[in-house]
This record gives C-alpha cells, sequence and structure tokens, in this order.
C-alpha cells in the first residue's frame, strides 16, 4: 500500500473512533460543567468520584481492548468462529470483573478518607459511587461491543451511539441535578444516575446493530457457554493491558489525590484543566485504536512492512493533533476554563488563576502522551502486553508519581510541580514503549514472518 492509501485506511477507522471518544468525553464534560454550575464542593467530589470509578473501570476494561487485536487478526485470516468465541470470552470476563469490584463503590467513603481527603468531600464521593457503581457492568459491556465493531471497521456505530449518548445524559442531567421539570434535586446522585441510564442506553443500542449488521457471526447463540480456552487466551492478553491502563490512569488518580491535599479549590482547577487535557487525549486514543486495528490485520497478514508503513502514518497524525492542542492551551487557557464555572461563583477568579498554570504545563505532556498512547495501541496490534506493563509500572509509579510529589509539595511548587510530574512519567513511558515497538517488536516480527515465508 502507498503512503496515500494508509492514511485513507487510517482515516476510515479513526476518524469515527475519535468522535465515539470525543462524545464520551462529553458525557463527563456535562457531567463537570454542570456539577460546577451546582456547586464547587459537588464538582470536586465527583472530581474524586469519578477518578474512582474509572480507576477501576480501566483494569477491567483491559479484557475489552484484547478483544480489538485479536478479532482483527481472525478477521484478516478469515476465521469467523474464532472472532465469535473471542468477544463472547471477552464479555464473560468483564461480567464477572464488574460483580467481583462492586464492594469498592460501596466501600468508597473509607477508602478515599484514608487517601486523606476531606470528609465531606468523600462522603459526596461515596454517595455518588454507590450509584454509579451500579452501571460498571454494562459499561464493559459495551466497550467489548465497541472493541468488537471497530475491529471489523463497523466503526461508524461506535460513533453515532456514543453521540446519541451525549444528550440522554445532558437532559438527565439537568432533570435530576437541579430538581428541574418536577423532578427531585438530586445532586450528585443524579448525576450517577443518569450516567447508568446512558450506559444502559448505549449498551442496548450495540447490541441491536451487532445483531442486525453481522447476523452471520451469531455472536449471542449460547453466549452463556463457556469456552475455557479461549477465556485463557483473552485473560493472558487483557489483565496486562488492564494494569497497564491502570499504571497510567493511576498516575493521574495519584495527581487527583495530591491536588486533594492542597485544597477544594486547587482539586476543582485540577478537575477542570485535567478535562481539558482529556480532549486532546481522546483523539489520540482513537488514532491508537484505529493502529490497533491496523497493526492486528497487519499481523494476520505477516507483512511487517505494512505495518511498520501504517506505524508511522498514525504517528505523524498524532503529532499533528499534539502541536494543535498545545496552541489551543497556550492562547485560549481563560475562556477554556471560564466555560466550566458558574460566573457569581465567589472562587470563579482564583480557580481560573490555578488551572492556566495547569495547562500551561498540559501544553508541555501533549506530544509524549501522544507518543506513549500510540506506542500502546501499536504493541496491543502485536499482542506485546505483558514488557508494556512493565515500562508503564516504571514510568508511571517509578518515576511520575515519585516526580510529582517531590516537585509538588517536597520542592513546594504546589499544583504545577504535580503536573510536572506528569510530564516526566509520560516521557519515559513515550521514550520507552516507541523503542519497544520500533526496535523490539518489529525486529523479531521481520524475522517471524520472513521465516514463514521461506518455509512455505
Amino acid at each position: 500500500m502507498r503512503t496515500s492509501d494508509h492514511v485513507r485506511a487510517l482515516m476510515r477507522i479513526g476518524l469515527p473512533l475519535i468522535g465515539g471518544h470525543v462524545a464520551q468525553f462529553g458525557i463527563g464534560l456535562t457531567d463537570t460543567v454542570m456539577l460546577g454550575w451546582y456547586s464547587v464542593e459537588a464538582l470536586a467530589s465527583v472530581v474524586l468520584g469519578s477518578m474512582f470509578f474509572f480507576v477501576i473501570f480501566i483494569l477491567g476494561s483491559g479484557f475489552a481492548i484484547a478483544v480489538m487485536p485479536l478479532v482483527a487478526e481472525a478477521d484478516a485470516e478469515g476465521d469467523e468462529q474464532a472472532l465469535r468465541r473471542v468477544t463472547r470470552m471477552g464479555l464473560w470476563l468483564s461480567v464477572i470483573f464488574g460483580v467481583v469490584v462492586q464492594p469498592l463503590f460501596l466501600m468508597s467513603g473509607p477508602l478515599l478518607l484514608a487517601l486523606k481527603q476531606a470528609p465531606d468531600v468523600a462522603e459526596l464521593a461515596q454517595d455518588y459511587l454507590r450509584i454509579a457503581g451500579l452501571g460498571l457492568v454494562p459499561a464493559l459491556l459495551v466497550m467489548v461491543l465497541k472493541s468488537y465493531l471497530a475491529a471489523l471497521e463497523h466503526t461508524r456505530v461506535v460513533f453515532w451511539v456514543t453521540v446519541a449518548a451525549v444528550p440522554v445524559n445532558a437532559v438527565v442531567n439537568y432533570g435530576l441535578i437541579f430538581g428541574n421539570w418536577g423532578l427531585p434535586e438530586m445532586g450528585v446522585k443524579g448525576a450517577a444516575i443518569a450516567s447508568i441510564i446512558v450506559q444502559f442506553v448505549s449498551l442496548v443500542g450495540v447490541i441491536l446493530y451487532a445483531i442486525k449488521a453481522l447476523p452471520q457471526h451469531t455472536l449471542f447463540a449460547r453466549v452463556w457457554r463457556p469456552d475455557w480456552e479461549v477465556f485463557a487466551k483473552v485473560f493472558r492478553l487483557g489483565l496486562p493491558i488492564g494494569v497497564t491502563n491502570l499504571a497510567e490512569v493511576g498516575l493521574f488518580s495519584a495527581s487527583s489525590i495530591m491536588m486533594g491535599w492542597l485544597g477544594t479549590v486547587t482539586l476543582a482547577a485540577h478537575g477542570i484543566a485535567l478535562q481539558l487535557a482529556s480532549l486532546a487525549f481522546m483523539v489520540h486514543l482513537g488514532l491508537s485504536n484505529a493502529a490497533t486495528v491496523r497493526a492486528g490485520n497487519a499481523m494476520g497478514r505477516k507483512d511487517a512492512d505494512h505495518m511498520a508503513r501504517g506505524a508511522w502514518v498514525a504517528i505523524v497524525a498524532s503529532l499533528l493533533i499534539a502541536f494543535v492542542a498545545v496552541a489551543i492551551f497556550l492562547i485560549f487557557p481563560e475562556q477554556l476554563l471560564g466555560a466550566f464555572i458558574d460566573p457569581q461563583e465567589p472562587q470563579r477568579e482564583v480557580i481560573i488563576a490555578t488551572g492556566v498554570s495547569l495547562l500551561y504545563v498540559a501544553a508541555l505532556f501533549q506530544v509524549m502522551d501522544g507518543a506513549q498512547v500510540m506506542a500502546l495501541g501499536l504493541l496491543r496490534g502485536v499482542q506485546d502486553t505483558r514488557g508494556p506493563m512493565v515500562i508503564a509500572a516504571i514510568s508511571y509509579w517509578g518515576i511520575g508519581v515519585p516526580s510529582a510529589y517531590v516537585l509538588g509539595f517536597t520542592f513546594n511548587l504546589g499544583g504545577e510541580g504535580v503536573w510536572l510530574g506528569l510530564v516526566c512519567g509520560l516521557t519515559a513511558a513515550g521514550i520507552l514503549l516507541m523503542y519497544r515497538f520500533w526496535v523490539t517488536d518489529l525486529t523479531r516480527l521481520r524475522k517471524r514472518f520472513s521465516e514463514k515465508k521461506a518455509s512455505a
């Protein structure tokens, strides 16, 4: 394939996935904006509560993400039975995980207090999590089915299902958070109920599409029957992915905890700035998912040159997005932050001033944040997950978290120091993960594919 063909293929798969991730971000953004207008305390508590939920979700999502490269490879080989077996066991693992971790949501208040969060914020966060936790299983099932559909290049439905969920979330939030239309005013509990409704609506949407668009796969026929061989395969590939994701998300979650030590205002500013940085990350993540599918297909075709050219195209696209994000963060910080805070909020100016300095630091890690997630996408496409797990643990927890603490508290740089620690961790991960794909894995695959061609 020519470079232009790789660009078209990447955009065909990646653009709907980017749109889906941005729409998913829009759901979180709606929560943040509405709760920011409700009260600073509600915003701070849901920043913590969402972080807690996401940490657990991202660990369980490893099984869903593992489905993507396995289905892509099976599709390239024309093996419909394999892709069906992989997807079903991804669903199994997601349900099992979602049920096992439910006690963590019920005990979230004491856990947050043990992390030295303010008692009133921890109590509100627990109110949110005891309801929102019930939506974990449908959220994970949606992710498995989205991975299945994305691997088969049915990416538009991933986009449209998520887009449809945004207004549903906004309407239910508006009614239940503020008590509009005769509904009870429920604050953070209303936001939690809205999230559950959105997850179930999304699940119904992707199930109906999978049944109608791909009936030949009979995906849900005898779904209750175990397939222990494939169950173990998805588990072995998915658990390291989940732990890798946990290491990265844990870095940002640790930063949220440290920001909570600096006060409610600082935590609220951190939550808003992190939302904005996450928007740019959603674009990188969509491209990374597309890179996983493309690399998985190249694995099925046993074509290392095709894989390398596709990887370069994806990385260049990610770099361009990073440069755009840097420019926006540096030019429009006050306008971006101001949209999240009620104009009548007494602490509005302090929150914005704190958030501006954080966005300047966020501009520093855009390139490396894109680099590390692109490398992870490529590595997952070639089914290399254990080595990246070790690299992630070292980069995020061996370098990032200690750097954030030392710069933020030992050197008294406050919130800016904590975020500079994020830069250190992401930079280490970006360099090491890129090295592993280009030098270690691609060299190994070239040799393996050449030997198979020679023996054939």
